[in-house]
């Protein structure tokens, strides 16, 4: 039967529980808390009494599980958003393995250089978490990060629940796929409390705003009908890059179809963030930008196509969009994810449902509810007017009631 030995330390007393295991004794670290220390070995004498021998917390190295993990989001996740949570588990761990290592471009040696956001000090510095083994690292850990970030960088708490829900979802993986026993068995990225988020802000073009953005490119026909297409079907900017000439249904009803589907085009796959396809119907407003491309796309699959007549890269097409939105001194925050939302933004003033919006936009009724529900008051006014007339109740209720 298992016991707990004292042991003094110039900082305090800590407690072991003492047990024997093929004869010979072993020690584990329980708490520096004699009550903590108490109810572990009662814990621990549970679980040796129901003959749970593994049940004590195993010693993984922090690099074989990050470096699997990594493996695993990259097998199912889009490449754009795995590199999103790789980003994450990087700030947090640092590039402690070769799965956390910066592959995919060279670091500009002036990145750090841009003048600080405002709640940013960037004389605290903020140090990764760097455990003994995997099952070492604690809630208090993970806190202590998180809240050095919000410090050393000024981040939103959206942000900083961020971190919280990578490290969750880290943890959870590696108990479940990997055998990994965690003290008490229990999840320290989960028991993080939540930053409170404010209400989403979200910023769109009126429709005077939307004839200025189109006006202003005029003089540049494709990068037009891009952004008119951003605007009218309410496309994420990948799915926009993606489009292929099969994509469009010229002859559907209306004024037609956009399909947004998986692909597999010269050995490159791709699919929609949310991994389902969806049609878009075409409006009467931009059916007239997409024939005047359906002129200039030539030979080939791409819808839209770069300078060098291929499919163009996110980050160089923004670039190119904000810079000629630069060079006609437009607003910086008129973007892609701008134009998306200004699909649904004008949707919602219209009264269209919040379910059809969805359905559109290839998001769930919950983030559309989110984001566009405040938009829609002169639709919901009729809605709480009570009838007219209304039946009187009965003065006495008989006996049968």
């Amino acid at each position: 039967m298992a016991s707990l030995i004292k042991r003094e330390f110039q900082g305090g007393p800590v407690w072991y529980i003492q047990f024997y295991r093929g004869g010979k004794q072993k020690r584990i670290k329980a708490s520096d808390n004699f009550q903590i220390a108490k109810e572990k070995l009662r814990r621990f004498d549970s679980a040796e009494a129901r003959g749970e021998l593994n049940h004590l917390p195993t010693n993984t190295p922090l690099a074989e599980i990050v470096t699997a993990y990594v493996q695993h989001i990259r097998s199912v996740k889009t490449p754009k958003s795995a590199q999103t949570d790789i980003y994450y588990l990087r700030d947090v761990f640092g590039p402690m393995c070769e799965a956390l290592r910066v592959t995919s471009r060279k670091l500009n040696p002036n990145r750090m250089k841009r003048p600080p956001k405002p709640g940013q000090d960037r004389r605290f510095k903020a140090a990764v978490i760097e455990p003994t083994c995997f099952e070492a690292i604690t809630t208090a850990d993970i806190a202590t990060f998180v809240a050095s970030r919000m410090q050393s960088r000024g981040l939103a708490p959206k942000t900083a629940n961020r971190y919280r829900e990578i490290l969750t979802r880290l943890f959870n993986w590696a108990m479940t796929q990997k055998g990994v026993r965690l003290p008490s068995d229990k999840n320290p990225a989960a028991a993080v409390d939540k930053y409170r988020e404010s209400a989403p802000v979200i910023r769109f073009l009126t429709l005077e705003q939307v004839d200025q953005q189109l006006a202003a490119l005029a003089d540049d026909t494709q990068l037009q009908v891009m952004v008119a297409t951003l605007i009218y079907a309410g496309l994420r900017r990948e799915e926009l890059l993606w489009l292929t000439q099969e994509d469009i249904d010229w002859n559907a009803k209306g004024h037609g179809l956009i399909r947004v589907r998986a692909k597999e085009i010269n050995g490159e796959a791709w699919q929609p963030k949310t991994k389902v396809n969806r049609v878009v119907p075409i409006s009467s407003g931009l059916r007239p930008y997409l024939d005047k491309q359906r002129l200039m796309s030539g030979k080939g699959p791409w819808f839209f196509r770069s300078p060098e007549g291929k499919r163009w890269e996110p980050d160089n097409f923004s670039a190119h969009l904000r810079a000629a939105n630069r060079a006609k001194k437009l607003p910086a925050w008129w973007t892609n994810l701008t134009f998306r939302h200004t699909f649904g933004s004008q949707l919602a003033m219209r009264g269209e449902s919040l379910y059809k919006i969805a359905t559109f936009m290839g998001n769930s009724s919950a983030i559309c509810q989110r984001h566009y529900a405040a938009l829609i008051p002169e639709a919901l006014g009729d809605c709480v007017e009570f009838p007219a007339k209304r039946q009187e109740a009965p003065a006495v209720l008989t006996a049968a009631g």
